[in-house]
């Protein structure tokens, strides 16, 4: 499952999963999907590694920028993938 996180002004959507165990390690995914004319610009990165995966249309420096957004803000994601997204964190 891939829970809403954030939404840019141009309409890009990050959304993450919950947090799971692979290989004895803590991660998360994170996917940035932009819409374009006829579909979707998308990528995942797995945090906490920043390891990208995925990505089909965005150039390297989109990528980076978005590397760096996602950078900012991890320690929320990750939080967030604990606890089963902002609307489970929002009854809490």
């Amino acid at each position: 499952m891939l829970y809403p996180f954030m939404t840019l002004n141009d309409e890009t959507e990050i959304v993450h999963s919950e947090s799971k165990n692979i290989d004895g390690r803590e991660m998360v995914k994170v996917v940035v999907e932009k819409p374009v004319w006829g579909g979707f610009h998308s990528a995942a990165c797995w945090l906490p590694d920043y390891r990208w995966e995925n990505i089909q249309g965005f150039t390297s420096e989109e990528i980076q920028e978005y590397q760096e957004l996602i950078q900012s803000v991890a320690h929320i994601i990750i939080e967030l993938a604990r606890d089963g997204g902002f609307d489970h964190a929002a009854n809490l």
